[in-house]
């Protein structure tokens, strides 16, 4: 940065000062279309619908002003609409628009923090106008772009790729359990055509067996506790065992206690609420509480992994077309397919490779986007802190 200045000093003036904060215009919902040409932002990043022209130009700066996403910063490669609830910022000659977009991304959290949020959230254009920005020489501007944007282009292209390997491990995963009802009825139905020999080899190794069949036990969560800690986040020494409430990922931990209830690793399956359903695995030693199913397998027919994934497959394995609300004896009667132990460690080997690739907060791309966002957010840190590079040259 000391070489990119060369001596050369940057100014610091006010938004307002080197270019005016834009208002958009609202369209009614009745003015929108599906599939028009240009984008209309109101509220959000996200597209609100399409229209036939646009009233902002390719190259542009937007800042959210009004909603839950009010201080939001974005930036538009393309010509779209800018509603009321859009800010945008016109071009100038004095800044490299891409270079304000990477600057006001640092300034989000002030921009938040400025938001009004009486009634609906909203952030005045007097806040942007009078934030300080840095203007260094155009030259320094497009350098730092291209250094911010490469990587800011790794992450899209990580995020792009997980997207597709997602879409490919629902598809490994529905072919690979795709041993549906229909597809017995199809079997009885051409069991006498040769060209269904194999297909037909293939389910005769498939047994459908319900859950209460399966399992050594499906049982309800009880109450909390007496000896027990709510909020906890790690064990200790006197509450060593988790407890699991009805409730999705990482927020299904309750706190912990001096006893458990379950021994075995289970699968648990929230039975109330906007995620009923929902499922996963638990490692054993564990109490399950109020509105929580737990079901603990017979792993001389199934496994507790092959189960989770089968879940997938079943009315309760989603958001859509669940049960509004499960019981023990309606969990009971659900039917699954049952093939051997050891196709169903083939059929979980492949599917747990797939779920460490686009879940994995460790080693998976989840966690190598978050490292390249790390990376962008210490560069960008570095690149803009003109106040900083110039004490220390």
């Amino acid at each position: 940065m000391i070489e990119l200045l060369n001596g050369k000093t940057v100014e610091w003036k006010t938004l307002g000062e080197v270019s005016k904060v834009l208002r958009g215009k609202r369209l009614t919902k009745s003015e929108l279309f599906e599939n028009g040409k240009y984008s209309v932002f109101h509220g959000g990043l996200e597209p609100l619908g399409f229209y036939t022209s646009s009233n902002r130009p390719a190259d542009s700066v937007m800042i959210i002003n009004v909603g839950a996403s009010a201080g939001t910063v974005g930036y538009s490669r393309d010509e779209f609409w800018s509603s009321d609830g859009c800010f945008c910022i016109e071009h100038t000659k004095e800044l490299n628009n891409k270079f304000l977009y990477h600057y006001l991304i640092g300034q989000e959290h002030f921009l938040k923090s400025r938001v009004r949020v009486a009634g609906i959230p909203t952030l005045d254009n007097f806040v942007v106008e009078k934030l300080l920005i840095p203007i260094p020489p155009l030259s320094v501007q497009q350098e730092i772009v291209r250094i911010l944007d490469s990587f800011t282009e790794l992450t899209a292209e990580l995020t792009a790729e997980l997207t597709a390997r997602k879409k490919q491990y629902e598809y490994y995963r529905e072919e690979l359990l795709s041993y549906s009802m229909e597809n017995e009825k199809v079997k009885m139905e051409n069991e006498t055509h040769s060209q269904f020999s194999t297909f037909n080899s293939q389910l005769d190794k498939v047994e459908w067996k319900t859950l209460g069949e399966v399992c050594l036990s499906i049982i309800a969560g009880g109450d909390v506790p007496d000896n027990s800690i709510k909020g906890q986040s790690e064990p200790s020494d006197e509450y060593p065992y988790p407890i699991y409430a009805n409730a999705v990922g990482e927020a299904g931990l309750y706190g912990f206690t001096d006893k458990y209830k379950i021994e075995s690793d289970a699968v648990t399956i929230s039975a109330r609420g906007a995620k009923v359903g929902y499922h996963t695995i638990r490692e054993g030693k564990f109490t399950p509480i109020i509105r929580l199913i737990t079901l603990i397998t017979n792993k001389n027919i199934i496994s507790t992994k092959f189960l989770n994934y089968t879940l997938y497959m079943t009315l309760i394995g989603g958001d859509e077309g669940g049960i509004p609300q499960l019981t023990v004896p309606t969990v009971k009667k659900i039917k699954i397919p049952i093939p051997s132990l050891s196709e169903q460690e083939r059929i979980v080997g492949i599917l747990d490779k797939f779920d460490t690739l686009v879940n994995s907060i460790s080693e998976g791309l989840p966690k190598e986007i978050e490292l390249r966002q790390k990376q962008y957010a210490y560069y960008r840190e570095k690149l803009l802190d003109f106040g900083k590079w110039k004490m220390e040259s």
